[in-house]
């Protein structure tokens, strides 16, 4: 497929005019024209630039990209070295943040439901990128931890009674603390995301909603894989996920 055919997919696919976002979403560096082999991956490290190069991959789509609101703009240091690796070897930058954590077959939240169980009833939150629903199985908060370590691999921070029951959940990937008051107002009995922030801690021993964090990282795993996986079947491509190991 050609490359401009691509980055117009992916903006009508994602509906990427309905996000504000902090960040260019689509194309953000270009490459070689004919795209047959892509890497997806959640950041664009020089990690996960160097594994696209040696796999010969023509593009990589990451969540995380480059040219962040309020960043020094400066092409130097670290970012230097990013974009100079792309550059040399003719590699196209594709990033998607909250059109991917928003979308509704493929979208970093709807993903995450499935791998741990949850049922997406509504939305909330910033641009309606939050979810909030029930868990397949209910049992009490120290089981749905257990389930969450296992499921993802990572244990994560959990501030509540393990004993407490849990049925109602609200979740948001990534570093979405922030929206952990509108959980508390939808009732729900524990919410989970990426990170935590201090205050965060008061707020669930306060409020009595637990709060997991799971890991920013380990959250956002899935949606660009399966967004790799549609564009490969659409478009007859080759596609490979490489996850670089991060602990937050």
């Amino acid at each position: 497929m050609q490359r401009e055919e691509l980055s117009a997919y992916l903006e009508q696919y994602l509906e990427v005019a309905r996000f504000r976002d902090y960040s260019p979403n689509g194309l953000q560096v270009e490459g070689r024209a004919s795209i047959a082999r892509i890497v997806t991956g959640v950041t664009a490290s020089v990690a996960l630039l160097e594994a696209a190069v040696e796999t010969g991959a023509d593009a990589v789509l990451v969540h995380h990209g480059y040219f962040w609101r309020g960043e020094d703009a400066r092409i130097i240091g670290t970012r230097r070295r990013r974009i100079g690796l792309l550059i040399e070897h003719d590699i196209s930058l594709f990033a998607v943040h909250l059109p991917l954590d928003g979308h509704q077959e493929v979208g970093n939240n709807v993903m995450l439901a499935r791998v741990l169980g949850f049922r997406v009833e509504g939305h909330f939150g910033e641009q309606d990128i939050g979810h909030f629903g029930e868990l397949d199985d209910a049992g009490t908060l120290a089981e749905l931890a257990a389930s969450v370590s296992r499921r993802l691999k990572r244990d994560p921070l959990v501030i509540g009674d393990p004993s407490r029951a849990v049925r109602r959940v609200a979740w948001c990937t990534g570093a979405a603390q922030s929206y952990f008051e509108g959980a508390v107002r939808l009732g729900v009995d524990v919410y989970l995301t990426g990170e935590v922030s201090e205050h965060t801690v008061h707020l669930a021993r306060e409020s009595g909603v637990a709060f997991i964090a799971a890991g920013h990282h380990a959250t956002e795993r899935y949606g660009v894989q399966a967004l790799g996986d549609h564009l490969a079947k659409r478009f007859g491509i080759e596609h490979r996920f490489v996850d670089i190991d991060n602990p937050v």
